[in-house]
């Protein structure tokens, strides 16, 4: 797709479909991108804390980030220079950097795809991803009052919403979602790491 740009809609491809508890979660319209990419996966962790390669930065590798704007241009490498393959029209997605070459960042979005962003474009501000490796299952996701299995209900999600990451605590997380706060297991936020602590 050298060239060519894949548009990345927030609103279409990551909805935020945020229902009160009593109310049934309606289903939004979906516009299908064309790509050549994998179902996403949740994220591997790295193998521990000291193992963790650091980039030129002296930040860690792998590491999650998010979008600063709406407009973020993927290139096929890290330079002006190099073609556009992809833009993201959604600020706040989760990326995940996997490498660094001077100011340039190479980043993992959820799908699988691949490619590089400046690191200007880039914020520290950690978002994450509810499920998007069960998009399209007809799946719901409950965020919780407490991090507890059986905990109350606070709103229904579909996989794929884009949250704010407020803490972590290596096993549930707790998000806002379109002005809905509450916990979810970390394991199905695309964002955090398994077992990764992050503070608010």
């Amino acid at each position: 797709m050298s060239g060519s740009f894949r548009m990345v809609v927030g609103a279409t491809l990551l909805c935020a479909v945020v229902a009160a508890p009593g109310m049934a979660a309606q289903e939004s319209p979906a516009i299908a991108a064309a790509s050549g990419a994998a179902a996403p996966t949740p994220p591997t962790p790295p193998a521990s804390t000291q193992d963790v390669p650091r980039g030129a930065s002296g930040l860690p590798l792998p590491r999650f980030v998010s979008l600063k704007s709406g407009r973020v241009n993927s290139r096929i490498g890290p330079g002006l220079n190099y073609a556009v393959d992809w833009m993201y029209l959604k600020p706040g997605l989760p990326m995940e950097i996997i490498q660094e070459y001077d100011n340039w960042r190479r980043v993992r979005d959820s799908d699988g795809a691949e490619g590089w962003i400046n690191q200007s474009l880039l914020s520290g501000r950690r978002t994450g991803i509810a499920a998007p490796w069960q998009r399209g299952k007809d799946a719901r996701i409950s965020l919780l009052s407490r991090p507890e299995e059986g905990a109350g209900t606070v709103a229904v999600i579909e996989p794929g919403v884009i949250g704010t990451i407020r803490s972590c605590n290596g096993e549930w997380c707790e998000m806002s979602f379109a002005g809905h706060s509450g916990w979810l297991s970390q394991g199905l936020v695309w964002g955090a790491y398994p077992g990764e602590t992050i503070k608010d």
